[in-house]
Formats: structure tokens, C-alpha cells, sequence
């Protein structure tokens, strides 16, 4: 799975396909062109490359070849924040998240979802620690 870690401009077709669904090269391209310019060619090569490394597969059936993700966006996300938990903070996920929300970009309502997350986790953790203390 180690070469399936995609690469930015991977992950930036791997977006696009996550959020569109199977597509063609050149609806990849024109999402992609909505952001900033990138050449025809370099959108093939590129998915022709993710295509041999596993991360695409190919529809041939039409004419226009659909390409769609082989890996989930959970499992590149996961593959991606433990290479950086690994090399940026040590293996301290106490340091991540401290340096994420203390950037001063976390919304009101981003706090609160995270509120919220941190009291389901304590009270399943609390459901499952309580009977056997």
C-alpha cells in the first residue's frame, strides 16, 4: 500500500474524483482548471500513471475511458495523517491536534463538532472502563 500513497497532484485528481464520481479525463481536467491551469496531456499522463500504480482503475467499455478512485478518500486521509503524526509530531497525536485548532482557523461551529466528538469518545470509553474498576 506504500506506493499508493498518493502524491499532491495525485490527491488533487483523487478529490476531483471522490467529490464527481467516475470521469473522464477531460471533466478531471476542466474541475481542475477551475482552480488553476493545467494542460490536457499532463492530467492523461498523470492518470495513466495513477492507473499503473493502483490508485485509478479504467473503464473501457466507452469510447471515453471513465476513471474512478481504487482507494478510499478514508484510507488516503489515514495513510497521509500518519505519515505526518509520524514525521511532523513525533507519533503525538496530542501535538497534532494542538497545533491544528491552535492556528486560529477552527470556526465557533467546528469547535462544537469537536466538543461533541470528545464527549461521544468519554462516554464510550467511560461505558467501557466503569464495569471493570
Amino acid at each position: 500500500m506504500k506506493n499508493r500513497q498518493p502524491t499532491d497532484a495525485e490527491l488533487e485528481i483523487l478529490q476531483v474524483l471522490w467529490r464527481h464520481g467516475p470521469a473522464t479525463v477531460r471533466q478531471v481536467n476542466d474541475i481542475l482548471n477551475e482552480q488553476r491551469k493545467v494542460g490536457y496531456t499532463t492530467t492523461l499522463k498523470m492518470m495513466q500513471i495513477m492507473t499503473e500504480k493502483q490508485i485509478l482503475k479504467r473503464n473501457e467499455d466507452r469510447r471515453s475511458h471513465l476513471y474512478s478512485p481504487k482507494i478510499h478518500e478514508t484510507d488516503a486521509q489515514n495513510l497521509m495523517l500518519n505519515k505526518l503524526l509520524k514525521s511532523a509530531f513525533g507519533g503525538s497525536a496530542l501535538k497534532l491536534v494542538v497545533s491544528a485548532l491552535g492556528n486560529g482557523k477552527t470556526s465557533k461551529k467546528e469547535l462544537q463538532k469537536i466538543r461533541e466528538f470528545l464527549d461521544r469518545m468519554e462516554t464510550q470509553q467511560g461505558g467501557r472502563h466503569g464495569a471493570g474498576e
